[in-house]
């Protein structure tokens, strides 16, 4: 009985608008923006044109090109370095009379060190900044949510959204003509 009164107290995920069609959502998704709500995503059975834009995630600033340059000059620094401690400190062989320090025969190692790190940094900086990996998402506790894959267009605002009230989000999504309006649960 314990665990039924606290699991009441427990802030929803979120609320859950259903759709049936992708012109609707683009709406409910405009019209939310323009309300003052930010943390929301849409889920729908195909690509639908606007709704990124009507969502508010077009002119966002992506991280993960940053976050791939940052490996990148990560990997060329580690190659340089490593490079450099093998030819001059490490294991200082003097063959046909070259320079210790001689970077042009560094290069490829240096490019490859770039191009490894650049790419695993993207990959890793990708899935962190898309919460993944993710193996259960609360909108999947939705029953209704098993058609978005074939042919219901869903629009979610999160509760950690600063303008998220229950009751008001909930008056706000209906006044969306949708099909249904679910609370999401925290799990």
């Amino acid at each position: 009985m314990h665990t039924k009164e606290k699991s009441a107290t427990l802030t929803p995920f979120g609320l859950m608008a259903e759709f049936d069609n992708p012109g609707d959502l683009v709406a409910a998704a405009k019209q939310a923006h323009a309300a003052g709500y930010r943390l929301m995503d849409a889920y729908s059975p195909v690509p639908v044109h606007g709704l990124p834009k009507a969502l508010g995630f077009q002119g966002k600033a992506d991280r993960v090109p940053f976050i791939c340059l940052v490996g990148g000059l990560c990997g060329m620094t580690l190659g340089l370095g490593l490079t450099t401690w093998w030819s001059v400190w490490g294991y200082p062989l003097n063959i046909g009379g070259r320079p210790l320090f001689s970077w042009p025969s560094f290069t490829p190692i240096i490019f490859e060190c770039t191009i490894l790190f650049s790419a695993f940094s993207a990959g890793i900086g990708m899935m962190a900044l898309n919460g993944l990996p993710r193996f259960h998402h609360p909108v999947f506790d939705v029953p209704a949510f098993d058609r978005a894959t074939s042919d219901r267009f869903f629009l979610c605002i999160m509760s950690t959204d600063s303008k998220f009230q229950e009751n008001d989000t909930q008056s706000f999504l209906e006044g969306l003509h949708p099909i249904s309006v679910t609370t999401v649960p925290v799990k």
